[in-house]
């Protein structure tokens, strides 16, 4: 069944001093993009964590973020004793010309340089990797699930317009056939009426070449079956278990091509009224492939 790229998935997890948050959403893109955020200390496992997300994810923009609380004394920051000091210093060089200057720490404290995050650790890193994709493999499952459930939601809708397609084209199939008979009625009373009122004479081979080639001109045989193949390779793709948006894709410019080529040819008002039908449905169809992964 086909999946949607619309989705969002969440995991969490407290241990010791450590809370984890991983949350992932999905929006329509035409190929596969991904936009990773993690804490600065998580930088290097950038990467690891968009081949895991890449591995399930075939199409779509994809926003993973992490974030991590560490209640522990770890939390706080190495400070580089030997800029603090500097900074003091160019602070007591002003001062000496500023009596009123006031040296705050705190605010020293936050000057590029001062506050340093603690170099992690091969087995902290090893830690990290180990409790960041568990949670991110949980939050791309449950995105999966919700994409799933809209996915059912288009696939019934597709079909909805599948149908709708089928049934006009049934009835063009059944008029197709009586245009040319239609046609050729016409001419021959037009030809006799005229006829009528002279003394001219017309060969029944000539008004059998006329209907000829008006029926070669409008026939739409053709497209009609090529349009029912395509109506089946829609099917296929909406039960198919592999991804298919750029197929569907593909699959509805052929529909509308088809379409367009038989309203062209068709010059009968019945068939122009069921192939402006299907090509309302074909645009629904085109719209809503733009959602399927």
């Amino acid at each position: 069944m086909i999946r949607s790229m619309t989705g969002f998935g969440d995991a969490q997890l407290v241990a010791d001093t450590q809370a984890y948050h991983v949350e992932i959403r999905s929006v329509n893109n035409r190929y596969f993009k991904a936009s990773i955020h993690l804490p600065d200390e998580f930088g290097f496992l950038e990467p690891d964590v968009e081949r895991l997300v890449r591995e399930r994810i075939t199409r779509g923009s994809v926003t993973l973020r992490v974030h991590r609380r560490d209640l522990s004394p770890n939390a706080a920051q190495d400070i580089n004793a030997a800029a603090l000091r500097r900074y003091v210093e160019q602070m007591q060089a002003v001062r000496r010309d500023d009596a009123g200057l006031v040296i705050d720490l705190a605010k020293i404290a936050l000057l590029p340089g001062v506050c340093q995050p603690r170099e992690v650790t091969e087995a902290e890193r090893e830690t990290y990797w180990g409790v960041v994709s568990k949670l991110v493999d949980g939050a791309v499952e449950r995105m999966l699930v919700m994409r799933a459930t809209e996915g059912k939601s288009l696939a019934d809708d597709l079909m909805r317009h599948v149908t709708r397609i089928r049934d006009h084209l049934a009835r063009v199939r059944e008029r197709a056939p009586l245009v040319v008979v239609e046609y050729r009625d016409r001419l021959k009373t037009r030809v006799e009426e005229l006829l009528s009122r002279s003394n001219v004479q017309l060969a029944e081979q000539d008004l059998l070449k006329e209907v000829s080639i008006y029926a070669e001109r409008s026939d739409i045989s053709e497209e009609i079956s090529r349009l029912a193949a395509h109506l089946d390779q829609v099917e296929d793709c909406l039960s198919s278990r592999e991804p298919a948006g750029r197929k569907l894709d593909f699959l509805s410019q052929e529909l509308l091509r088809e379409a367009n080529t038989m309203g062209a040819k068709a010059s009968d008002a019945q068939i122009a009224k069921d192939i402006i039908e299907i090509k309302s449905a074909i645009d629904r169809v085109k719209e809503q492939v733009q959602n399927v992964e």
